[in-house]
Parts: structure tokens; sequence; C-alpha cells
């Protein structure tokens, strides 16, 4: 990897993250949260901190706020649009140095949708939403639960696992790699891409994972074009070869929005299943209650997703002048919005510290976003966090953590990236219809 692509990491990343550890040191929230790994992994008392010192913080580095309402009101406000790294105050020479080494098509640079802003994200979002409708998730119900017994079946009676590994990330591999007509065998190679490129969602991550997801992001970029080609040729029944059939989206677009489904599609539901077996062993009482009214299985999930949310925070910037809680904003002003501390509002959710799978309003958290960028995938993801938990927890009563599972060393990403098990016996009778 040559020598444009370090000045690259160091014009959208390095500087940054220099900046992020000296302000961290100084006691500024926004630079602990993305550069304290002790806060990384438990964020909630920082971000009650942030909470405590107004509804809109001012940092060097942009405005943040983690009251529920206005980060509500701000993701769907179309005055704002969406951010991304080089949206970062970056000395103007260095900026132009990420344009002398360009990524191939990736989840976090255009053309893919999580980071444009209308008419071009409405062209894209449009292109896919067919796949996401209530009626196309209801088909892939059944694959869902097959591939969970699949799962199940294939882990040990009173043996050990590790429950991302061998579990979380497999239900969600699955049935996304089949969605976009991707081979079976190349699940595996999609996993390793996925953990190498969720780095780049955070801001000032170091060099070497940096160079890790440039190298997962050339190898996706190469095997992408080989697929888009075969699609051409024996078009399949899957989202991706009707969207290269349809001859709407050129190769970059396809590429962008192949490679953002499936991050998107596998790598938060990945988070939401392991936060979910971790939260609930943790609370033996909300799991007794969950097998004694297993209709409360969905509600339990969007508690996991207020509670524990696998994905932290997101940001806005000004697209003209605006005005939030009477501060005038120029155009390109920056917001962080905590997803994860306006899911914990009190003014919103009662006892927000507590985690109570029956909670009567758990479904008003804002961790798949809201407005036109709110999650295409959030009904799937919620599908299969719900048939994958309750099966495990069916399958395998006994279940205990061996020792504390591994977080993740992300902040936007919230989740584990080991978790071994003692699986326990195998209860003989594990139909779990959801």
């Amino acid at each position: 990897m040559g020598p444009l692509y370090w000045m690259r990491w160091m014009s959208v990343q390095g500087v940054p993250r220099l900046a992020l550890k000296a302000y961290a040191r100084r006691g500024d929230p926004l630079a602990q949260l993305f550069g304290d790994p002790a806060v990384t992994h438990d964020p909630y008392p920082l971000l009650e901190s942030i909470r405590a010192r107004g509804r809109l913080v001012r940092t060097p580095f942009a405005w943040v706020t983690a009251e529920h309402d206005l980060c509500r009101n701000i993701l769907r406000d179309n005055a704002m649009g969406v951010v991304s790294a080089e949206s970062f105050d970056i000395p103007r020479p260095l900026r132009k140095l990420t344009a002398l080494a360009p990524l191939p098509p990736n989840p976090m640079e255009p053309p893919s949708m999580l980071v444009i802003d209308p008419p071009e994200h409405s062209r894209l979002r449009r292109s896919v939403s067919a796949a996401f409708t209530p009626r196309a998730i209801g088909r892939l119900r059944d694959r869902v639960e097959s591939v969970t017994e699949e799962l199940l079946d294939a882990l040990p009676s009173n043996g050990s696992a590790d429950l991302v590994a061998d579990f979380a990330a497999q239900v969600p591999i699955a049935i996304i790699s089949e969605m976009l007509g991707f081979p079976h065998s190349t699940k595996d190679r999609f996993l390793g891409w996925g953990d190498a490129i969720s780095p780049l969602l955070d801001i000032g991550i170091p060099w070497r994972s940096y160079r890790s997801a440039v190298a997962a992001i050339e190898e996706m970029d190469e095997f992408a074009d080989e697929h888009i080609a075969q699609l051409r040729r024996t078009p399949g029944e899957d989202i991706l070869s009707s969207l290269v059939t349809a001859g709407e989206l050129d190769d970059q677009d396809l590429k962008a929005t192949a490679s953002l489904l499936m991050g998107a599609g596998f790598e938060t539901t990945v988070n939401l299943i392991g936060n979910a077996v971790v939260q609930l062993l943790a609370h033996p009482d909300q799991l007794a209650r969950l097998r004694e009214e297993p209709d409360l299985w969905p509600n339990a999930v969007d508690e996991v997703l207020r509670f524990d949310a696998p994905v932290q925070n997101t940001g806005r910037v000004a697209l003209e002048q605006v005005e939030y809680e009477g501060i005038p904003m120029r155009k390109g002003t920056t917001i962080a919005l905590s997803l994860a501390g306006a899911n914990r509002d009190p003014k919103v959710f009662e006892a927000p510290d507590r985690f109570d799978v029956g909670r009567a309003n758990a479904k008003d958290h804002l961790t798949f976003s809201s407005g036109i960028h709110v999650c295409l995938g959030a009904s799937l993801a919620r599908m299969e966090a719900v048939h994958a938990l309750r099966a495990l927890f069916d399958r395998f009563p006994d279940l205990r953590l061996d020792g504390p599972p591994q977080r993740r060393p992300l902040f936007t990403l919230h989740g584990y990236s080991r978790m071994r098990a003692n699986l326990g016996r195998r209860h003989a009778d594990h139909t779990t219809p959801v």
C-alpha cells in the first residue's frame, strides 16, 4: 500500500486522532467518546455527563446532544445533511490529499446511501426499497428459521462455543448473502471483510486498522466486479440481480449499494444478538419473564436496541443556516447525535438505566435513526434477532457465559468480538414458532 494511502489516512483519520487524544486528556466529552477505550466499552456514564451539561453542548469538534427529541428533530430536518469523516474541520492542504488516493466503492463514502443526501440518496434508496417491504421480509421468515435451526443443530450439547463467530454472525450473513446472490462459500470472506471495514465508521482510527480496511475494500471491489459480471450473464432472483438487469445503476452505484447492504445487513444484527445475550444473562429475571411470556420477545429485542444500542452515534451537518435551542448555526456546522444517549433520555424512558423487556415504549429508541435515512433493514434485523434469540435460549436453557465477553474496540458499532459460552444441555423440544 503506497504512501498516498498513508497521506489519506493522515488527512481523514491521523490528524483527528491526534486532536481527539489531546482533547480527551483535557476532559472533552466528545473526544473521550471516540478516543478513550474505557469509555468506548461503557459510554453511558459519560453520556449522562453530556446531558447534564445541556441540551446542546459545544466541543472543539462539533456540537453534541444526547436529547431524544433534539436528535429525532435533527435527523428529520431536511436542512441537515449526512456527515462523514471528511465533514470535520480538517486543514485544507490535508483534505486535498484525499482526492489523490480515492478508494473503491465502499459503505462509508459516496455514492453509498449512508453518506449522500437527496436527490441521489432518494434515487438509490428507491432502487432497493422493494427488498425490504413487510411482504418481502415476511417471505424471508422461513429461511431465517431454517438457518437458525441448522446453526443450533451444529452446536454441541453440553459443550462450548463462541456465540459471536458460531451463531450471532452466521444468521445475518447467511440471509444477506442470499439476498445479494453471493455464493455460500464466500460468507467467511465477507465476515472478515466486514470486521476489517467497520472501524471506518469511527473517527481517528489507527493506521493499522485503516490499512486493513483499505485492503478489505480493494478485495471486495475485485470480488464485486466479477460477481456483477456473472449476474449480467446469468441473473438470479436476488436483489442485486434485479438491480443489474434493471440497468438504472452504473457499476459504481451497484458496488456501493451492495457493500452497504452487506455491511448494514449483518454488522448491526451481529451486535444486536450478542448484546442481547449478555443483557439477558445479566438480568435472569427478564429472561425468566420471556420464558413465561414468549410474546414479549419482539419487545425485548427493541429494549436491547434501546438499552445497549448496537449503533451508538451518528452525525449531521447543516446544509444551510439553521437554529437549534436558540443557537444560530452557519452552513457546514456539524452536530454529533448520541443515539445511545437519546435512548436513555429520562424524559422519554422511565428509569432509563433499567433493562425491562416489558417496557411499553421500548420501540421509541433511535438506534435505527429516523427521517429519510432510517435503516432500511430494521424490520429484517428485528425478525432475525427475535427468532435467533428465542431459539437459542429455548434450545440451550442452561446457557451461561464462560468468562467476560470481549468487546469490539469501536465506538460507533457497539458489540462483542468474542463470546465464549458453556451451552449446557440441549433441550429436546426446540420448536420455536415466532
